[in-house]
């Protein structure tokens, strides 16, 4: 046997019946088939980096670590994923009656590294010949099998946290965002207001006025059934309302129209108030309603913000114990659609994306995972919204619609659509063609999997100009 001298004038080992005794693997093996091993096998050193096995590669034999280190990794996602470390002792490569006939992770020397090669020809020889040596070799295949089962749901827990995580923080983002954005705006509205206040104070109100106004604005507070409008909808109801202002000379507000329409406040209501109350004194007093108004909207987006943080940070836990369950309420399939819309606006001001809104408003109310079933429209809305991106005339477009005992609801946009190979691979777990940092990062598997939890499906529809996600689900749950 040649002797490599290595510039330390290091010898490489011959090995004995000794040395292998001492792997607890082989300690109970009849010494003359550990001789027979050591004869057939190939010993030779490897230097640090070289390669001892690669995926793809046929497997070469059973290999035995007789000294040094070797790094087993996987890549993924060009990232390098560590499987193990096998240091002098280990028994690894082709063990009796495995089924593997190449490589499936880097085997890279982290120092020199003494291997003994039993070589993959003589396996079948080996396994007739000698029982006690087959049997310590098979139970090591059994151990590796448990422990890199171990070892993957490990890593697979370990990246769907660290997915989780990454999601979280960025949905987490936009309510937060909205609530730094809400609470400065209310600030400099509230600095406004002295103004409007001075105003309103100097003109002359009788009792019977004052008791009208209070009662109007009481009546506008408590009215919660107030008008679902599509965008195009509530565009066309503030032109209306602008030339309504227009005609009674009311101005000096930007937002007027916009509150007046999003409270549900009808030109009637403003003929009936403008009727009662003298002609001087109805412009201030509609602008100090607007500014009641405006607070209102202003505080009502901050609390709705809050409260998605409040649900994203509750659904964390049936995100970690999704086989579990969670708790289903009856509810409005439009609100958690709206509310995502709410919290994605800037994205979408941002890209200039036209939102089209087609909704069934007759579909019964539906019993669902109120936190799940928000964070499928979030990661749908704003995976399309990515696809949207640098894209001319972008649009967005929802659907909801009852089919027999079933809702459905279209995500649907004039992107570029889905590569053929890759639309096979877009509902496996952690695949993203996106960037670290953008999109929400919990990935189609989870909206696969909580649809799922709801009895429904998930299909894709995809050509260059259109692709479209269909939810659909049972209304009873």
């Amino acid at each position: 046997m040649g002797h490599y001298v290595t510039p330390s004038h290091y010898f490489m080992k011959d090995i004995t019946v000794a040395d292998l005794k001492s792997i607890k693997v082989f300690q109970d093996v009849p010494d003359d088939q550990l001789q027979w091993m050591i004869d057939r096998s190939r010993h030779y050193e490897l230097p640090e980096g070289e390669m001892m096995t690669s995926p793809g590669e046929p497997l070469k034999g059973t290999h035995v670590i007789i000294s040094g280190r070797i790094e087993l990794y996987r890549i993924q996602n060009n990232a390098k994923l560590f499987i193990a470390e096998l240091l002098p002792g280990t028994v690894t490569g082709v063990l009796p009656f495995s089924r593997g006939k190449v490589g499936v992770a880097y085997g890279q020397c982290t120092a020199l590294t003494q291997i003994m090669t039993f070589p993959v020809e003589l396996m079948r020889e080996l396994i007739i010949s000698h029982y006690e040596l087959t049997q310590a070799l098979v139970i090591v295949m059994t151990s590796r099998v448990r422990e890199f089962t171990e070892l993957e749901q490990q890593n697979e827990k370990m990246m769907a946290l660290g997915k989780l995580s990454a999601g979280l923080a960025h949905e987490l983002n936009n309510p937060a965002a909205a609530i730094v954005r809400g609470s400065v705006s209310l600030k400099k509205h509230l600095l406004l207001q002295p103004g409007a206040f001075k105003k309103l104070i100097s003109i002359h109100l009788s009792p019977d006025e004052i008791e009208l106004i209070n009662a109007k604005m009481t009546e506008i507070m408590a009215n919660t059934s107030r008008p679902v409008l599509s965008m195009m909808q509530r565009s066309e109801r503030e032109d209306e309302i602008l030339d309504w202002l227009d005609v009674n000379s009311i101005g000096e507000c930007d937002d007027i129209a916009e509150n007046i329409v999003e409270f549900g406040i009808t030109e009637a209501d403003l003929e009936e108030l403008k009727s009662k109350i003298n002609k001087d004194d109805f412009s201030p007093i509609l602008l100090w309603i607007n500014n009641n108004l405006t607070t209102e909207r202003m505080v009502a987006d901050i609390q709705e913000a809050s409260k998605r943080i409040a649900d994203l940070v509750g659904s964390v836990k049936t995100f970690t114990h999704m086989d579990r369950g969670g708790e289903k309420e009856v509810i409005d399939i439009h609100v958690g659609i709206k509310n995502t819309l709410t919290m994605l606006n800037y994205k979408l001001k941002k890209a200039n994306i036209k939102v089209t809104e087609e909704f069934d408003l007759t579909l019964p109310h539906v019993k669902v995972m109120v936190g799940e079933l928000n964070q499928v429209w979030t990661n749908l809305i704003d995976n399309a919204i990515d696809a949207l991106e640098n894209q001319p005339d972008p649009e967005l477009r929802i659907i909801t619609h009852r089919d027999k005992e079933f809702v459905k609801v279209s995500v649907c946009d004039n992107g570029p659509g889905i590569p053929v190979e890759i639309k096979n691979k877009i509902f496996d777990p952690f695949f993203t063609t996106k960037a670290i940092g953008k999109g929400t990062g919990l990935g189609l598997d989870v909206v696969m999997r909580i649809i799922k939890q709801h009895h429904g499906t998930v299909t894709l529809h995809t050509e260059p100009g259109k692709t479209e996600f269909l939810v659909c689900f049972p209304i009873n749950g």
